[in-house]
């Protein structure tokens, strides 16, 4: 007997799902276990898993296609079968089959499903902006790695794409030679522009470039399915590059499992198809495998861009320079006008004393390969202290406030184009040690846009330190959908109070900014005299 399977909530916010390629086609034999597609949320791209056996009968959800969560994905059933009278009443039949996203070794989507249309040039590939992150709306074109008349291999990269949260490499799926370059170094085009065409040497591809319409349009719709699974491909498969030039191939769960265990993917064996690193590769890890750096972070230094010369500037003359805003900065500029503009904005500030957490930090260096900052001691705090007020680990709905269970602890980096606030999840299980490994990776990587925009997103509340600068207090813009954000300013030694004597100390003063439509003056007051007593007192965190 045929079954109904439909789109499915993969998230707790999803709504509707977008399906970014079928790696099973009517007609094939579905066996429980295989991934029938990958789907496109609103918080990653996840591959769906069949739990039925059969033979897929029809799809009801083209690729680069968007439906509401419970719409009538696929039919699967017996060879033959009659399905008419379930496509009619589809899209109100009950998740039969509703599956979870499992991750196997099933090669992510390298076969475009489609066929190319008469109307493209056999065996010609239309390339379009891919959406690299899920904020991303344009993208900026930083380089070109190939030029027109460039033989490409499966793997190559094309370019570097910035985004509104890094710069990543952009790898082609296809072989080919590149006939068309469609957006120049330097210019902006939204998702789904027409990025590049790729080709057999020689193939005329007049009218192409001129037929494709903006917003994504090709020329055919089987052609739209086609880049829609080579673009949604690349955007989703996670490649690193490790010194020996070899590439890391992982799946989107694999990765994120890793992101939040902390684990480096140069230090996982892949057992998947092509060494691809799978979900049980990550689960089984051991640290003992992990004693060698991440030959990523190492190369850092080789990758830091020389400085530019500097402008002459003509005495007596009135003289500017007009300064192209990158993508990242136009995104920081709308996000924080609109939070600003949107959230009410309140601060706090408190005077902690530092003398006792200077001592422990001491003693806590001393041990070997130990090397904790006071931001870590800081950020360890808050995470404690969200756990016990946890409406300040909240966020605004139009219809609701939702309360944080876990905590999710953004820290913000200031980069050359601007600030990133990579995340630390569950912070409040990590102990210092972890902390500091894990900011001083993500920083060093953020530093050299090699950040992956799963590292940036989740975020529950952040915190800001300009301490290193010498910023005694400042007030940060909110980082939303966050209700709060905490700014650290730096250690200042000065005469205080003690016993009614007044002695030398060092205090610090830290500023909390709170959203009031979900946090109340006391209740941020009552979070910074917690947050207080940790910092002050160390050890309270170990109870």
């Amino acid at each position: 007997m045929a079954t109904i399977v439909t789109m499915p909530r993969l998230s707790d916010t999803m709504t509707e799902g977008t399906v970014a390629a079928w790696l099973k086609k009517v007609g094939d034999k579905i066996s429980e276990g295989d991934i029938l597609a990958e789907i496109e949320t609103d918080k990653a791209t996840m591959e769906f898993e069949s739990f039925n056996e059969g033979t897929l009968l029809y799809i009801g959800i083209p690729e680069g296609e968007t439906a509401p969560v419970d719409s009538l994905l696929a039919i699967i059933g017996n060879e033959g079968e009659d399905v008419t009278a379930l496509i009619a009443g589809g899209s109100a039949a009950p998740a039969a089959a509703e599956s979870t996203p499992v991750v196997t070794d099933t090669k992510t989507a390298e076969t475009p499903t489609a066929t190319p249309s008469a109307d493209l040039p056999k065996g010609v590939i239309v390339v379009t902006m891919p959406r690299l992150s899920d904020t991303m709306t344009e993208g900026t074109v930083a380089t070109w790695l190939k030029k027109v008349g460039d033989k490409i291999i499966e793997g190559d990269i094309l370019a570097e794409i910035e985004t509104d949260k890094a710069t990543m490499e952009f790898e082609s799926f296809n072989e080919g030679t590149l006939l068309f370059i469609g957006i120049q170094e330097g210019n902006t085009a939204p998702v789904d522009s027409l990025l590049a065409i790729i080709g057999p040497a020689g193939t005329d591809i007049s009218g192409i470039a001129e037929n494709y319409k903006a917003g994504g349009a090709t020329p055919t719709a089987t052609a739209k399915e086609e880049v829609k699974s080579t673009s949604s491909s690349e955007a989703t498969e996670v490649i690193e590059t490790v010194s020996d030039g070899k590439r890391i191939l992982a799946s989107p769960l694999a990765k994120k499992i890793a992101s939040d265990k902390g684990i480096q993917l140069t230090q996982v064996k892949g057992t998947g198809e092509n060494g691809r690193i799978v979900k049980s590769d990550i689960e089984n890890f051991t640290p003992a495998t992990a004693a060698a750096p991440s030959p990523t972070a190492s190369k850092a230094p080789e990758t830091a861009k020389t400085e530019a010369p500097k402008v002459f500037v003509p005495a007596g003359e009135v003289f500017t320079e007009e300064i192209k805003n990158s993508q990242m900065r136009k995104i920081i500029a709308k996000r924080l006008a609109e939070s600003l503009f949107t959230a009410p904005h309140y601060n706090l500030v408190i005077e902690v004393t530092m003398d006792e957490a200077m001592q422990s930090r001491t003693v806590i260096n001393s041990i070997p390969d130990t090397k904790v900052s006071f931001n870590d001691m800081v950020i360890k705090a808050c995470a404690l202290a969200l756990k016990k007020h946890p409406k300040i680990n909240s966020q605004w709905k139009e219809d609701a406030i939702i309360i944080n269970h876990h905590v999710n602890i953004g820290v913000a980096v200031a980069v050359e184009d601007g600030l990133v606030v990579p995340v630390l999840r569950f912070t409040d299980a990590m102990s210092l040690s972890q902390i500091g490994s894990s900011v001083r990776d993500l920083a060093g990587r953020a530093k050299n846009k090699k950040l992956l925009p799963t590292e940036m997103e989740g975020s529950t509340f952040t915190v800001s330190n300009l301490g290193m600068f010498g910023i005694t207090e400042f007030n940060s813009i909110i980082n939303q959908p966050n209700s709060a954000i905490l700014s650290v300013g730096a250690i200042v030694e000065k005469p205080v109070v003690k016993n009614g004597q007044i002695v030398v100390g060092n205090t610090m003063m830290l500023s909390l900014a709170c959203d009031h439509r979900t946090i109340d003056g006391a209740t941020g007051a009552q979070f910074l005299q917690t947050l207080k007593q940790y910092i002050e007192n160390p050890v309270t965190m170990l109870a």
